[in-house]
């Protein structure tokens, strides 16, 4: 298991976008979770997997995407029915610029884990970000919104930010603000 502080930097590594120490996914339910959908896999088998993940983030925060994505391959191979090195694999064909590779691996974490925990919500996240930067906004908007509802922080900032009359009483706010600190003439 990782400490707090490997868990934020996996979460800034695979996060980018979101401000670092930012995991509220990372609370004890969510790890309760996690370890509950790992119990069905023999523990000598789990742990090699997770050591492979492990090298396979090494390897990605080194720039050596070839390597994680190896990595993570064999963590897929050697238990197909984990979630979390698909999702991981995502992140890393994102890199990369496989798309498709990166939807495909993230719809199979989401049905792996049943669309339930940490895994899920990262992979949700995930998925909407390619949708949006793919200019498919409402897709993107159910995939945040179920994160959110799952208690994802940065899925309800997307949530916000593709909210029309959100980002219009934003602007007008800040214009307001702007104004009493330099008035106009």
């Amino acid at each position: 298991m990782c400490t707090r502080n490997d868990a934020a930097v996996l979460h800034a590594l695979f996060n980018p976008n979101v401000p670092f120490g930012d995991i509220n996914e990372q609370n004890e339910e969510n790890l309760q979770e996690n370890a509950n959908q790992d119990c069905s896999f023999p523990p000598a088998l789990l742990e090699e997997v997770r050591n492979l993940e492990l090298l396979g983030v090494q390897a990605a925060e080194s720039g050596d995407l070839i390597t994680a994505v190896q990595k993570f391959s064999k963590a897929v191979e050697l238990l197909p029915d984990r979630a979390s090195a698909y999702n991981n694999r995502a992140q890393v064909l994102r890199l990369q610029g496989d798309i498709t590779g990166a939807l495909g691996n993230l719809n199979r974490a989401l049905e792996l884990s049943g669309g339930k925990g940490i895994v899920a919500r990262q992979a949700l996240v995930q998925h909407g970000l390619i949708l949006r930067l793919n200019g498919n906004e409402e897709e993107a908007k159910n995939d945040f919104l179920q994160a959110a509802e799952q208690g994802s922080d940065f899925a309800k900032q997307q949530l916000v930010l593709l909210n029309p009359y959100a980002a219009l009483c934003n602007r007008m706010l800040r214009d307001m603000i702007q104004n009493l600190h330099v008035p106009n003439p």
